[in-house]
């Protein structure tokens, strides 16, 4: 950056962006309108990581990556005046393709291309899987603009220490980080940000304090497949302040501006980069040596590649049985959080989908259908919201009044098919002896025929109902509760449905009562799980996150209660997925061609 105090602060526009999914020229186009309408107030347009198609894209990178030469041909000439562009896209070069960021500068009515970087930490682990369908880069390094000297990294670059680092010895005064961080961990925070951001508030910060440099990050938003990029980009100073911070879950650009001058002033203040730049050479000769002594077995000598080194571990006794390691804040939520991340989960995802406007929901009178309804009233208003009552003859009469009761309260349609006339025909005529188990299925599954028949008649999405305790135990019927496209709650525990059922007001009389399918007359959900939710869903909230279940009884689980559910969780995988196809070719579909639900 510029170190003439007296020039005017560097403007930054951060531009938390909303891709169609696989809309190259269309996303193009519309960068190209943000550009143009910040002759006025900026320097420096940041577009997030893969702005020009989404970042989700699986196998349709290949159709989605352009070279740098057809990016610059696709914006066209830039208009007088504009800013610098710093943009995130999946590139092709060299016959190969990679997730890249462009810095482009505009220079006698034509775009010049000042750097590319490619992405080098590919994630590949929880629902990233880079690796499989773009190259990694291999170089990361600072590089002058008409602003000053600058470095580009794109989203996981920032977790590490090194890259960073490299840009800041090699010059950078400015990092600029392109993020496509989908939304995980709302679990209650100072900041009343999901955690993935709260960690971005830590890691740009210090990033920004050891080096003296600034650094922005700019996040993609929307929704895409149900993984939410909840934006909250940042700009941060030397000192390690943020600057700028943009809104959670909005397509919106956020202006930073950054003064050269405090540059010198926290590095007089804090000299971290010249003491790293004195220690350098002894650090490279550490670095090189640490590697040498790992190649060579891993000892403080060396030693025999085949020796086993002892696992880490003290002498101290193990956890004990009385749980005092049991954390009675697992399963807590920051509920107007997942409220607004919800809502715009709904919205999104409803309206991606052939441009829907309304959804259709079956509505039993239980708390998990009662809060699918109300989310999707305040995502689409109550006049685009169905609710259907879809009883039989031996349903609960109370299950009934409960269910008038939240479409009531809602404000949606309401709308009552009874469906004993024709299971009745069906088990009279075919199958007199049908078992209460089957009988309830068949009612489970011609509720959901039905309300796909509505949606069509409608112009709606089925909107679904089922909780992630139902879902992990297997307690749901087949192609009927898991059939409907869209599922706000499916990552929510049944204990955290009540919790959030409460915070949205939902009558109490649905979220105190228990638990029940009202399939079978007289039985509830702990009858035929032999566990209540309170005890199971911290079970499986621990199991799912990789606890051993000989750990679930050192931190004071009860050992029988983790045997019924490890041995439901095991013997439900089958459910959770797709139907099972026999693989023939190299183009199977899921298997070989894989494009994203959304694509």
């Amino acid at each position: 950056m510029n170190q003439d105090p007296a020039r005017a602060p560097l403007r930054v526009a951060l531009v938390q962006f909303k891709p169609s999914k696989g809309d190259v020229r269309g996303n193009i186009d519309r960068i190209k309108g943000f550009v143009e309408r910040s002759v006025s107030d900026t320097d420096v347009i940041v577009f997030p990581e893969a702005s020009l198609s989404g970042y989700f894209l699986e196998g349709g990178v290949s159709e989605a990556a352009l070279t740098v030469e057809q990016l610059i041909e696709a914006l066209g000439d830039p208009p007088e005046g504009v800013p610098d562009v710093c943009v995130g896209f999946y590139e092709r070069w060299r016959r190969r393709l990679y997730n890249s960021a462009a810095y482009l500068e505009p220079v006698e009515g034509a775009w010049v291309v000042r750097h590319v970087h490619r992405k080098m930490f590919l994630p590949t682990y929880g629902v990233f899987d880079e690796s499989r369908f773009v190259e990694p880069g291999t170089d990361v390094r600072a590089f002058d603009t008409r602003f000053g000297r600058m470095g580009m990294l794109i989203c996981e670059e920032a977790w590490h220490s090194l890259p960073a680092t490299v840009l800041a010895v090699g010059g950078a005064e400015l990092i600029l980080v392109v993020s496509a961080s989908p939304a995980r961990d709302f679990t209650p925070s100072e900041g009343g940000r999901p955690l993935n951001l709260e960690r971005w508030d830590r890691l740009a910060p210090a990033i920004a304090n050891e080096h003296g440099v600034f650094v922005v990050v700019a996040q993609l938003a929307g929704s895409e497949g149900g993984k939410l990029f909840p934006g909250g980009s940042i700009a941060v100073d030397p000192a390690g302040k943020i600057l700028a911070r943009g809104p959670l879950l909005e397509e919106a650009v956020t202006i930073a501006s950054l003064d050269a001058v405090s540059i010198d002033r926290t590095r007089a203040a804090t000299p971290l980069l010249s003491d790293l730049e004195q220690m350098l050479p002894h650090l490279e000769r550490s670095l090189k040596l640490a590697r040498e002594g790992r190649a060579a077995g891993g000892g403080p000598n060396g030693g025999s590649a085949h020796e086993v080194s002892p696992v880490f571990a003290g002498r101290g006794d193990a956890p004990g049985d009385d749980g005092a390691h049991r954390d009675p804040a697992l399963m807590d939520l920051d509920l107007a959080l997942v409220e607004q991340t919800l809502v715009e989960f709904i919205r999104e995802e409803v309206r991606r989908r052939r441009a829907f406007e309304k959804v259709v929901i079956g509505v039993s009178g239980g708390v998990d259908s009662a809060v699918s309804l109300f989310l999707a009233c305040r995502a689409l208003g109550p006049e685009n919201v169905h609710g259907f009552r879809l009883p039989y003859r031996t349903s609960s009469a109370e299950s009934l009044e409960h269910a008038a009761l939240v479409l009531q309260a809602s404000g949606a349609h309401v709308h009552t098919l009874e469906i004993s006339g024709p299971i009745d025909d069906y088990v009279d005529r075919y199958e007199p002896e049908i078992s209460p188990l089957r009988k309830g299925n068949l009612m489970a599954r011609l509720r959901a025929v039905i309300l796909f028949d509505q949606s069509a008649k409608l112009h709606a999405l089925p909107l679904g109902t089922g909780n992630k305790s139902e879902r992990l135990l297997g307690y749901f019927t087949w192609h009927a509760d898991d059939s409907p496209p869209i599922n706000p709650l499916g990552d929510l525990f049944k204990t955290q449905v009540w919790a959030l059922a409460r915070h949205l007001g939902v009558p109490d009389a649905i979220v105190d009562k228990p638990a029940t399918a009202d399939l079978v007359k007289g039985v509830n959900d702990e009858d035929e799980l032999g566990i209540s939710y309170h005890d199971a869903d911290p079970i499986l909230h621990c199991l799912v996150r990789g606890f051993r279940v000989e750990e679930l009884s050192r931190m004071g689980f009860d050992p029988a209660d983790v045997d019924v559910v490890w041995r439901r969780l095991n013997s439900t995988h089958w459910k959770r997925e797709l139907p099972t196809v026999a693989v023939l070719s190299s183009s199977a579909i899921g298997e070989f061609y894989l494009r994203p639900v959304d694509y």
